[in-house]
């Protein structure tokens, strides 16, 4: 997985600007997948240029600076197709708060507790955002793209769920032992 199949997944859907892609697509719902900031988008978009997977044509503008938008090119298609069809590796994860508690034994259980329900929040917090996301939520009539869309946010929020409920399950067995 990379951040240029990701893009190549939302040019195929529209042309869009590098600020298009930030704005509409990376804050609004791609960040809870695959997060980027402006800068890795904008070099990232240079380097499919160069790989001839898109191309980027000028719109002048009057009352505003130049768009550079993006499209797709036939190679940059075959290119996504081929990558959606590839089994992709489980991701590694690396989570800060796991190392922490992994030797957090010599932590007082307030310590513990305290780092455990500041998690608690920022994971409530994410979920909400998931939740917030514009999605259809009802499974008849909507297309496969939608339907595909909605069965990733349902993992996402349920993967945020689970967490939620073993930070709970966590606090409650450290203030009993």
């Amino acid at each position: 997985m990379s951040l240029a199949h990701t893009i190549l997944g939302l040019l195929q859907q529209q042309e869009m600007t590098g600020y298009d892609l930030k704005t509409s697509c990376f804050d609004q719902f791609i960040a809870h997948l695959w997060p980027a900031d402006q800068a890795q988008i904008y070099r990232t978009l240079d380097k499919l240029v160069d790989q001839g997977w898109i191309t980027c044509n000028i719109e002048i503008q009057l009352d505003r600076p130049n768009r550079k938008v993006c499209s797709m090119t036939e190679a940059g298609k075959a290119e996504f197709i081929r990558w959606l069809q590839c089994s992709q590796p489980l991701p590694n994860l690396r989570d800060p708060l796991l190392v922490q508690l992994f030797f957090a034994a010599q932590l007082p259980n307030e310590a513990i507790i305290q780092l455990l329900e500041q998690q608690l929040v920022a994971r409530i917090e994410k979920l909400t955002e998931c939740k917030n996301v514009e999605l259809p939520l009802s499974e008849r009539f909507v297309s496969r793209e939608q339907m595909m869309q909605r069965l990733v946010f349902d993992l996402v929020i349920r993967r945020e769920q689970t967490y939620i409920d073993w930070l709970k399950t966590a606090m409650d067995m450290i203030r009993h032992h």
